[in-house]
């Protein structure tokens, strides 16, 4: 097969960034006068994720240190529900792979999967928090604010999400993804926090945003009555950030790497267009005929939820793949259909012949192919000669250099990396 031309591409986008982490998070937390809630002595359980939140390990030891510097005694718990096969030792293995350690915060980190009920949602739903967590005289809750993967709300993925799925381990998460097929994820996710905000001894939630770099664009601390309202003020925020793919279709999309560590759903379905599951989105765009998966990220310990959003992945892929977590992570969300293997290659080379020849393109250079890194990455990205002239016409493209036709190593393995 003649393989279509491509270029490198630039794509330049607007949005603030913290310089200095540590300066913010103390000005926020001082601001809030948290210190009058603080009694000294005081155990702060805080909260800490399995995405990979840019700064995530300069932010936690911030928080960490400005309690500390109030006079309490804060200690870190994992607040990812069934992630890390779900069990505690994979849990802090996810945490230590971002840099937070006992060593590194300076803290205790606590792990544990047992939770207690606090109180039940008005749709009957048991709602269970971290028993570590409880066991603190106060919650601080962390975490990244952004568009959702699987539904579309005023709130989504946030601190409204990790009290109930992050607080909520691995029992808490079965129970509420469940709940989500009969009530919808935005009523659960809402009627889960409000209970845990008014039963749990919240004391301050922080809001992260990025922007379509991957960076910190914002760090806002919030009281816990404001944190609701704060929460869909940010998420319009993030969603405005948020990087995309500046072509509405194509034929073929290629992915260097997917991962949870990159998105819950291992690519974003946000920027691929794509989503396994119609409970909740209808279509959406960019409409991408193929989508080819290349590798599952090291970050993302073998779980490659999300895997079945893609059409072909090679072997390598495949061969990374632990489904004991990947298969825990689908039933407890109950996405079951995203763990479906799509049809593996065993070379780069095949899998691209067979996408672009099931792409409905009638040839292949003429064939719209888009080639990313991840689906956080998308300031750089590869595209081919058929894109040249909506290139042209748009001011936040530039066209770097052309590379020429795709091109394979011996072994059948695109050449022009990513760097």
């Amino acid at each position: 097969m003649a393989f279509p031309r491509v270029y490198r591409i630039e794509q330049s986008f607007d949005g603030p960034c913290v310089s200095d982490i540590r300066s913010r998070v103390a000005e926020e937390i001082s601001r809030l006068q948290v210190m009058s809630r603080l009694h000294p002595g005081a155990s702060v359980a805080v909260t800490a994720g399995s995405r990979g939140v840019a700064n995530i390990a300069a932010i936690l030891k911030s928080v960490v240190s400005e309690l500390q510097k109030l006079g309490a005694q804060p200690f870190i718990i994992p607040a990812m529900g069934s992630h890390g096969g779900a069990t505690p030792e994979g849990q802090l293995s996810v945490l230590e792979h971002y840099g937070i350690t006992e060593n590194s915060m300076g803290v205790p980190i606590r792990a544990t999967m047992e939770t207690v009920q606090v109180g039940t949602t008005k749709q009957g739903i048991p709602v269970l928090v971290d028993k570590n967590a409880l066991s603190a005289d106060f919650i601080a809750v962390v975490n990244r604010i952004k568009p959702h993967t699987d539904f579309s709300g005023e709130i989504e993925s946030g601190l409204s999400k990790m009290m109930a799925i992050g607080l909520g381990k691995h029992s808490g998460a079965l129970n509420y993804h469940r709940a989500n097929i009969r009530y919808g994820y935005y009523d659960v996710i809402t009627s889960v926090a409000s209970v845990v905000l008014e039963q749990c001894r919240i004391l301050f939630g922080l809001g992260i945003v990025e922007n379509s770099y991957d960076q910190t664009a914002l760090l806002e601390a919030m009281a816990p009555s404001e944190i609701p309202e704060r929460e869909r003020q940010l998420l319009r925020m993030a969603r405005s950030l948020l990087a995309r793919l500046p072509f509405d279709s194509g034929d073929v999309l290629v992915v260097d790497e997917m991962g949870k560590n990159i998105s819950g759903t291992g690519i974003d379905t946000n920027v691929v267009g794509r989503t396994v599951s119609q409970r909740e989105r209808g279509p959406m765009k960019p409409a991408f005929t193929r989508i080819f998966v290349r590798d599952l990220s090291n970050e993302s310990y073998g779980n490659a939820a999300g895997v079945g959003l893609a059409d072909l992945v090679t072997k390598k892929l495949v061969d990374k793949i632990d489904f004991r977590a990947t298969y825990v992570n689908a039933i407890t969300s109950t996405n079951i259909e995203s763990t479906r293997i799509p049809l593996t290659c065993a070379t780069d080379r095949e899998a691209l012949e067979t996408a672009i020849s099931t792409s409905g393109v009638d040839s292949p250079g003429r064939c719209r192919l888009v080639w990313i890194k991840n689906t956080l990455k998308l300031d750089q990205f590869i595209a081919s000669e058929p894109y040249l002239d909506e290139i042209r016409d748009k001011t936040t493209l530039r066209i770097v250099e052309p590379l020429g036709e795709l091109a394979f190593d011996s072994h059948g393995r695109l050449t022009d990396q990513f760097i």
